[in-house]
């Protein structure tokens, strides 16, 4: 890893020459304001010195062809495995139960039982010793054809179906959900269980299915066919889901919003999409700050929209710059603060944002989660970042999920409010206020239909 100190008569000065050294991937490990030293140095200017690290890739490993070729090796074996062995195994299973059946049948009729006894003691000896001794299999003519008919529709399996190989029966997630949920609500009306199985290919959790169908059992109950059904589910959604709607601002003071969350989940684009909506299309007053002064980047970032939207934009390294910017800023209707992002794992990281947050009471925190996020770690995110003052959720990248099953589930369980969808890198368009119908158009696939 590289790190340097640089010097600058200002914090901006000294950013763009961590940033023409060492680029935007560099992190600012510290900043602070310091004096020359020795006598000399009270008569002397202050200057600002940012340290920053770049960490330095190492070049990828050599590949080794001997990996390389038993790799490629146990790969087309498997491959083979299981687009042409599996299939005929499972084949010639049902071949021989089929064989073995037909040898029972064979066997009935050879067996005669016998109705008397036979005079010569040596004789009935002789037949009983017969019948303990197997069957010879023999088969019919029409019977042996269809062993060859099954034996060709077992080999021609081997191009036209893909399978994989199944040791024991498997019980599937749904079957395991199906009864979850069969313990607490009564699916036995098939429109009602049709109804729950589009809620599932959702990953819709069981008390999120429980919570909406129990709203539309009684229509069902009165025999309402399914596409009403489904008119009725949507308007559950808004009986169900909370939202917070757009944000509102004051009539006196500045409305002021923190964004929260893991990285990468697009928290500077929102905060530029926000600040554009009202300063741009709403005519308010907005400024904007960042306490990211981990990644280059992301200052950057910001700095751009704030040129373009005439938009000041401050940096804020400690909680007590962050008071004294919302001080600088008290006239602004809304003030949009930008945060680093931090991991759901990291405790002690948290708790430094959690100072920050608590630095002016009228910071309202909202937390935004990827809507590519799986289901369980959401649970974790939205639990670990719980330790800060959360008010409301905010979910991005609608865009790049293949299904919103766990929105529904992290309102569900944890009760806050949804507030903002994000669905695309575009600034300000790719936003929109979170509803309930939004989210139900988007679990039932209403545009698709």
């Amino acid at each position: 890893m590289l790190v340097k100190t640089f010097q600058a008569a200002d914090m901006s000065e000294a950013l763009k020459m961590v940033k023409a050294e060492m680029g935007l991937d560099a992190m600012i490990l510290s900043s602070k304001k310091e004096r020359r030293k020795g006598i000399l140095g009270l008569f002397s200017k202050p200057y600002f010195a940012v340290t920053a690290a770049l960490e330095q890739k190492s070049p990828p490993p050599r590949p080794n062809p001997y990996q390389e070729r038993m790799e490629r090796e146990r790969s087309t074996s498997e491959e083979f495995q299981n687009s042409m062995l599996a299939p005929l195994a499972r084949e010639l299973r049902e071949l021989k139960d089929r064989v073995e059946s037909l040898a029972r049948k064979d066997a009935e009729k050879k067996v005669v039982p016998h109705l008397f006894q036979t005079e010569k003691p040596e004789e009935e000896a002789r037949v009983f010793q017969a019948e303990k001794e197997p069957v010879p299999r023999t088969f019919a003519k029409e019977e042996m054809e269809e062993i060859k008919k099954l034996l060709l529709n077992a080999v021609a399996a081997r191009g036209e179906k893909e399978t994989r190989p199944a040791a024991f029966p498997e019980v599937s997630a749904r079957e395991v959900t199906v009864k979850n949920l069969a313990d607490d609500f009564d699916l036995s009306d098939k429109v009602l269980e049709s109804l729950a199985d589009e809620l599932r290919a959702e990953e819709v959790g069981v008390d999120g299915i429980h919570s909406l169908l129990e709203l539309i059992r009684p229509a069902a109950e009165l025999g309402e066919e399914l596409e009403a059904l489904r008119e009725r589910l949507v308007d559950a959604f808004a009986n169900v889901i909370k939202c917070s709607g757009p944000l509102r601002l004051k009539k006196n003071g500045a409305r002021i919003m923190a964004i929260v969350g893991p990285t990468g989940v697009g928290k500077t684009t929102t905060i530029a999409k926000l600040a554009a909506m009202y300063a741009l299309n709403k005519g308010a007053r907005v400024a904007m700050v960042t306490t990211d002064n981990f990644r280059v980047g992301a200052i950057e970032q910001l700095k751009t929209y704030s040129k373009i939207m005439d938009v000041p934009l401050e940096v804020a390294a400690t909680a007590k710059e962050l008071e004294d910017a919302i001080a600088r800023h008290a006239d602004k209707d809304l003030l949009l603060i930008d945060t680093a992002g931090r991991s759901p794992k990291d405790r002690e990281k948290l708790e430094e944002l959690k100072v920050f947050l608590e630095s002016h009471p009228a910071i309202e925190t909202y937390l935004c989660i990827s809507a590519t996020t799986r289901d369980r770690e959401m649970n974790d995110i939205v639990a670990n970042f719980s330790i800060l003052p959360i008010t409301r959720l905010l979910f991005t990248k609608l865009d790049e999920s293949e299904s919103f099953g766990c929105i529904v589930n992290a309102q569900v369980r944890n009760k806050y409010p949804l507030s903002y969808f994000t669905t695309g890198q575009k600034v300000p368009e790719d936003i929109e206020v979170a509803t309930a119908r939004k989210l139900a158009n988007l679990v039932l696939r209403e545009n698709e239909r």
